[in-house]
């Protein structure tokens, strides 16, 4: 059974930074594209970045310059590094993947950016 868990998530100031890691159970991520979604209240999910892979990168406009995706295949996880973080990056973070032709997510984790 594939599993999908986050962790990381904070409050954190404007401008502060934050690591958000997903380890991903039941399946080996080798071969998968994984990602990164945000939902914050009263919107819908939105992609934030995702890796191939092969280790291409794709980020949603928001995101580009001040996040960046990485993954460890050996660890079976994916990263999340968020820098200059603003108060509208503040939402649940969701980590994905696909695994024969199911999305998979997590719980999802908390981050809110307030001063």
């Amino acid at each position: 059974q594939v599993q999908v868990a986050e962790s990381g998530g904070d409050l954190v100031q404007p401008g502060g930074s934050l690591r958000l890691s997903c380890v991903v159970s039941g399946m080996n991520i080798r071969l998968n594209t994984l990602a990164w979604y945000r939902q914050a209240p009263g919107t819908e999910r939105k992609l934030v970045a995702q890796i191939t892979s092969g280790g291409s990168t794709n980020y949603a406009d928001s995101a580009k310059g001040r996040f960046t995706i990485n993954r460890d295949n050996v660890k079976n996880s994916v990263y999340l590094q968020m820098s200059s973080l603003k108060l509208e990056d503040t939402a649940v973070y969701y980590c994905s993947t696909m695994f024969l032709g199911r999305r998979f997510w997590g719980r999802g984790t908390q981050v809110t950016v307030s001063s």
